[in-house]
């Protein structure tokens, strides 16, 4: 039971240590080894995603559950209102109804977001082997996997509009939030105020500046993501004109 302790006494979290980049690894290699399902049949194509839901949802049961036996599920912290929280979910729906328009924000705010909480996790004190560890890389790095699997294997793919929507709903969304926080007196999405512990935002200005530059980072996120799709569009556009 003291991998699943609250006051974990192992070895705490190394930012790109042994354990980190191993995690990395492994995800990196999960995506390359879907990446050969495309062009299989239906029926494998959809025990892989049903695959992938149940262990979306069942790693964040489980994460509800951890907390709530170790007495930390409070409602100003357990909600499904961070954008990586809300898309466990809403990404298992994704790859078991194969729904577009839960694509285009799993695909921009699903690999932007998770990825960056890969890269920076916020493990504190769980450092490999703790359950908190498991838990962390499994739900962010299958949020990222479940948006490639759909875009390579699948062959869905964003447009420039789908950039547009999920910009305008994200920032309704966090609108949204924002009165959530201030009635609750949670930090969620972090839009109410930094984070306690030490986080990439200590980089920034402070409240409600470093918010601007959210939306610009996000901004050049959601068009580092789009470019591999603007360069195809370009090439082709360019090929058609030549051949005609």
């Amino acid at each position: 039971m003291e991998y699943f302790a609250k006051d974990w006494t192992g070895a705490p979290f190394v930012f790109l240590g042994t354990a980190h980049l191993a995690a990395l690894g492994l995800i990196v290699l999960l995506n390359v080894w879907l990446a050969g399902f495309k062009g299989t049949a239906e029926r494998t194509r959809r025990q892989i995603a049903l695959i992938m839901a149940a262990v979306l949802w069942l790693n964040e049961l489980g994460w509800h559950i951890w907390n709530y036996a170790v007495g930390q599920w409070r409602l100003d912290t357990m909600l499904p209102l961070h954008v990586c929280s809300l898309l466990v979910w809403t990404g298992g729906l994704m790859l078991l109804t194969k729904n577009y328009t839960i694509y285009e924000f799993c695909y921009f705010l699903g690999i932007g977001g998770a990825t960056q909480a890969l890269m920076t996790p916020d493990l504190g004190i769980y450092g490999y082997p703790h359950y908190r560890f498991f838990q962390t890389f499994i739900s962010h790095g299958l949020i990222v996997t479940s948006a490639i699997y759909m875009t390579v294997v699948e062959g869905f793919r964003p447009t420039w509009k789908s950039l547009l929507r999920v910009a305008v709903f994200t920032n309704i969304y966090m609108g949204l939030v924002f009165l959530v926080n201030s009635a609750l007196g949670s930090n969620y999405m972090f839009i109410n105020h930094k984070p306690p512990t030490a986080s990439l935002l200590d980089m920034l200005p402070e409240w409600p500046v470093y918010l601007l530059y959210l939306e610009g980072i996000g901004l050049v996120v959601f068009l580092l993501l789009y470019l591999p799709f603007a360069i195809r569009d370009w090439q082709t556009a360019h090929h058609t004109q030549t051949q005609s």
